[in-house]
């Protein structure tokens, strides 16, 4: 085998600016610079291994030596150019920073800087990982790096620039080279692998560029070792083999199965990554790149899984229209998470089978748009709860008239005026009792026998008529009367319920199924609700509280600012007489004895020992 062989990172090093790949913002500076004749004293490269660093402060000291520089546009094969690219010009120093590190070497460097070049314009020091200095070496270098000889130029190159003293940094003109994109490495590895006359697959191209992470001499590199290994064809199989890469397809595949929540698979495709000798980490790696690339999808579907291969840029976008913005972050979050545990976890294959799990349990959760969806559709179900309500308030009738007009009003029908307990209170909107407007319960002072006009009521526990003489609706509406009057706590829940039926022995009322806390906290006091209908009604019904899908939620209609039927009747509450005037106690003989003749109102007196007030 010849001993000549040149490897191709070498091989293929860029000798002029144009050849420089993926830092054009660099390239096009020092172009400027030159042309402009703008040239600063000190240079500063800042950049990942592989991207060209020293490749570039080798063609920056070509142009400014070469003959007849400093120039763009210079031959890379004259005499001088190939010295400086061989590292072999003595013009142009290029010392390790590693090993030349201390304040000897510095001291030296300055000794040397007074000197004239021999046969270039300029002499250039090159230092190479020049983070590797001393803080003693790098304060030597600090008047020398500030004001150097005209014919004196510094260019450092560095992986670490935070190493570096700020006042290194602030006398150097800093260039920062970047991870050169993958389909600019693909694209070149392709060219190189057509002038060797080796067949590259495009897929494998870009299997090595991802692999490269950036880096164009580790791609050119890792290309040198799969000509040796393979020959004349190289297929993204060979690719995976050597290097343990994992496929963008197998990729795809896993994270496929983490969006359609299924976790043996996910197990199953975990783990024969780990039987195949693949690097954990880098499958998580590669897994969050991926999820990269459905969010910026999401985002964008023209550019998600840019420089990927078609089918696994399709997988993409069909990935991102499945998945919610909020959740794929979420996702990816915990991922993130995994992979820093993983670092220092012994056993990596376990942290990462959990972090799947994990992920899968976070794709299958509510999220906050998803309850508000669902929100929305359940009050979408109610569009019609308007008309509903308007329909009970206009069906309803008022209160009764005899207990809550002034006697000067009065005078109506007898028919009218017998039936107080005929029009109900309307169902939605609570009204105030008419007992509340014409009785007042002294406290203090018992009302004299002689003052009551009517008969002192039987104690028989039948303030309304029979249940047989009573309709369902009618007994309910008294049934909720009473118990807003005597429970004012019960209104809100009685106002959301509805009439449900009266056979049976049972005597039903319903709420709507979005009202379930309603019937709940209505049950607590099932036995005191069933002692008064049983009063009302005279016999022994059962109550049934139900919820029931197909019943339709009232809209609750609390009035706060409705005014009161007849204000003056509390605005100014009359102080019992005993012995009331003959006039007023004939204008008012009729209504007073209509009052005495109803069963409720008889009832009420008794209870609360009231008797009725003359305004």
């Amino acid at each position: 085998m010849s001993t000549s062989y040149q490897v191709f990172a070498r091989k293929y090093r860029p000798r002029t600016f144009s050849d420089v790949l993926g830092q054009d913002h660099v390239v096009q500076t020092l172009r400027n610079a030159i042309e402009q004749d703008r040239l600063a004293h000190a240079y500063l490269f800042v950049g990942p291994r592989g991207t060209g660093k020293t490749s570039t402060a080798r063609i920056l000291a070509k142009a400014l030596n070469c003959p007849g520089g400093p120039k763009i546009d210079f031959d890379p094969d004259d005499p001088i150019c190939k010295e400086i690219a061989e590292g072999n010009s003595l013009d142009v120093l290029e010392i390790d920073g590693a090993s030349n590190n201390g304040v000897e070497q510095v001291r030296e460097l300055r000794d040397t800087v007074k000197f004239a070049p021999s046969s270039g314009k300029f002499k250039i020091y090159y230092i190479d990982e020049v983070h590797m200095l001393t803080t003693a070496a790098f304060n030597a270098l600090l008047k020398t790096l500030e004001e150097p000889p005209e014919h004196v130029k510094f260019i450092f190159a560095t992986t670490e620039p935070q190493k570096i003293l700020p006042t290194i940094i602030s006398r150097c003109q800093r260039f920062d080279l970047r991870r050169i994109p993958s389909p600019v490495i693909a694209n070149h590895l392709l060219h190189i692998a057509s002038n060797e006359g080796v067949e590259l697959d495009e897929v494998a191209a870009y299997a090595i560029a991802k692999g490269a992470e950036g880096g164009m001499r580790d791609a050119q590199s890792m290309l040198d070792q799969l000509v040796a290994f393979c020959g004349e064809k190289i297929t993204e199989e060979n690719v995976l083999e050597i290097f343990g890469f994992n496929s963008a397809e197998s990729i795809s595949n896993l994270a496929g199965l983490i969006l359609d929540h299924n976790n043996s698979d996910t197990l199953e495709a975990i783990n024969a990554h780990s039987e195949g000798g693949k690097d954990l980490s880098k499958l998580l790696s590669d897994l969050i790149g991926h999820f990269r690339n459905v969010l910026v999808a999401k985002v964008d579907p023209k550019k998600g899984g840019e420089g990927a291969p078609a089918d696994v840029r399709d997988a993409i976008v069909a990935q991102a229209s499945g998945v919610d913005t909020n959740k794929l972050l979420k996702l990816i979050d915990l991922l993130a998470e995994t992979d820093a545990r993983m670092k220092w976890a012994p056993n990596k294959k376990l942290h990462l089978e959990i972090g799947a799990i994990k992920a899968i349990q976070a794709l299958q959760e509510a999220s906050l748009d998803d309850v508000i969806a669902l929100v929305s559709a359940a009050a979408g179900s109610a569009d019609s709860l308007p008309a509903v309500a308007a329909t009970a308030t206009t069906t309803a009738a008022p209160a009764p008239v005899a207990s809550s007009e002034p006697p000067a009003t009065r005078k109506e029908p007898p028919p009218e005026k017998s039936e107080p307990t005929s029009s109900p209170a309307a169902a939605s909107t609570p009204v105030e009792p008419p007992v509340k407007l014409t009785l007042e319960t002294p406290k203090e002072v018992k009302p004299e026998p002689e003052t009551q006009p009517a008969p002192e009521p039987e104690p028989a526990p039948a303030p309304a008529a029979p249940a047989g003489n009573l309709s369902g609706d009618v007994l309910w509406n008294e049934l909720r009367r009473v118990l807003i009057d005597e429970r004012p706590l019960f209104e809100t829940w009685l106002v959301a319920a509805q009439y449900l039926r009266h056979e049976n022995g049972e005597f039903a009322i319903g709420f709507a199924s979005e009202q379930r806390f309603f019937q709940i906290s209505l049950s607590r006091y099932e036995s005191d609700i069933e002692e008064v209908l049983h009063r009302l009604s005279g016999g022994r019904e059962k109550l049934v509280i139900e919820v029931r899908d197909d019943i339709q939620p009232l809209e609750i209609q609390i009035p706060d600012d409705d005014p009161e039927p007849e204000p003056q009747a509390e605005a100014a509450p009359a102080q019992p007489e005993p012995e009331p005037e003959p006039a007023a106690e004939t204008e008012e003989a009729e209504p007073e004895e209509d009052f005495h003749n109803d069963p409720l109102i008889s009832k009420a007196l008794s209870e609360f020992e009231a008797r009725v007030v003359k305004p």
